[in-house]
Parts: C-alpha cells; structure tokens; sequence
C-alpha cells in the first residue's frame, strides 16, 4: 500500500456473489460460481482478500447458492440476503445503504481472478468522483472489463433496493458529466465467466501448472488441467485443457 493510504479509514467494501453463473455451467451445478476455486482458493475469498486492506469491513451479497455461501461466508462478514430476487449491482448498493451509512464503496466481482489488489482505486482519489479500475486502462463502456469501482456516497445514498445495474443507474450518467474516471490495472485479470476462462484464470494463478484440490484422487495424467475435491482420475487416462469437477464430470475446453 502507498504512502498516501497510511491511515486511510472509512471505506466500506462489497463483494457481489449473488449471480447464478449461468455461462459456467455446468460447473455452477455442483457449486455456486462465487464458491468454485481458482488455484485451490474459492473466488469469493479472493475477491474478499483483495478488497479488505483498503476498508474497513466488507459486505457479500448473495442470492444463488445462498445456503452454501452463507455457510461458507458465515461470521467472516456482513451478509447481505437478496430474496426473493437478485438485485443486481447497483441494487446490491441500495440494499445496503444502511449499513454503507455514508461511506464511499469499493465494489469487486466475485466472479473474476485478479493477481492485483483495490490500491489503485482509492490512492490519490479526489473524493468525489466515481472511480472504475479497468484491465489495461482505456475508457468505460458497456462492455468494458471491470476489475473494481470505487462508489462516492453521493452516488450510492439515491440507488434503491431493486434490480438495477451500476452502468445503467450510475455510470453512464457520471461519464456525460465528468464525474467518472478510469485508472488502469496493471497485470492479469480473467473473468470466469465460462469453463474456459476459469481454466485460463486457474493456469494464470498457478504459473501454468495442473491444480489438484486436497481430497482428489489423481493416478493418471493431467496436462493444464484442474481437479476438484472428490474427483477422480484414474491410473492410464490423461486429462488435457480439461476440469474434472467432480467425481466423474468433465469438461473438456477446446
């Protein structure tokens, strides 16, 4: 962390864990997105791990896969329950308005890998405007790769408690008035959104190498491929670009 954020207090964190992962099925059938591990740590703890030197306290939201995120997540941070429907971001935002009570947010996806941290987000900002940490920098657009945000309480005290999004609610409307900037992240960032990107994320994480979760039974070969706890592969067969994610799934990524 810089100099300029010794002492730095005041700022609340959110990790947005709600989503059902559709286009990660079908790994999301056997665990939630936020849940599914990259280099043998599970995506919303790191997205935690990057958010909290530069906050106070975080809070996750959740909706799909509640149970087990609930029990996984339990009394490490602030749960914020989305029932009976996901709110999307910005919604998550004014759900939490309460508890935000004032704070500017820094906002990380659980569903991408970052080998970076949030400091750039929050080191030299003005306090005002709406801050977007974009991989390899350039302007925001809609289908601009989001790798963190920082949101002004000025912006956040108005979002409601209903299925919104932050581009649409927030930034857009920010970018037309000059009061959102980009900072550029330096380094790797995969979103996981599909089995390939995940295998992609995992291999970046692990320099290259297959990873093995405790609990997988391995007698074969795996080349940049991933297991998960409780898969098996048996002693002649070769996994190649492949996730074995549970005892006998696979998906093969070509």
């Amino acid at each position: 962390m810089s100099d300029s954020l010794a002492g730095r207090t005041g700022f609340a964190g959110l990790v947005l864990a709600a989503g059902a992962g559709t286009r990660l099925r079908p790994l999301t059938a056997v665990r939630p997105k936020a849940l599914c591990p990259v280099d043998g740590v599970p995506l919303v703890d790191l997205a935690v791990d990057r958010v909290l030197p530069v906050v106070d306290e975080v809070a996750v939201n959740l909706h799909h896969g509640r149970g087990a995120l609930e029990a996984h997540l339990g009394g490490r941070v602030h749960l914020s329950i989305e029932e009976p429907v996901a709110l999307g971001t910005a919604g998550a935002v004014g759900a939490l308005r309460d508890w935000i009570d004032g704070r500017p947010t820094v906002i990380a996806n659980a569903d991408a890998w970052c080998a970076g941290g949030m400091e750039a987000l929050v080191d030299g900002w003005d306090g005002e405007r709406v801050r977007i940490l974009v991989p390899g920098g350039g302007p925001l657009g809609p289908r601009s790769l989001i790798a963190g945000s920082l949101l002004p309480w000025a912006f956040a005290r108005d979002l409601r408690a209903e299925p919104t999004g932050l581009y649409e609610s927030v930034w857009r409307d920010a970018v037309a008035a000059g009061r959102l900037e980009t900072v550029a992240l330096d380094g790797p960032f995969v979103d996981c959104g599909t089995p390939a990107a995940y295998l992609t994320a995992n291999l970046a994480a692990s320099g290259g190498r297959s990873v093995v979760a405790p609990g997988a039974q391995v007698d074969g070969d795996l080349v940049r491929s991933v297991c998960w706890e409780g898969a098996v592969v048996d002693r002649g067969e070769t996994l190649v670009d492949a996730i074995r994610f549970s005892r006998r799934r696979t998906v093969l990524v070509r």
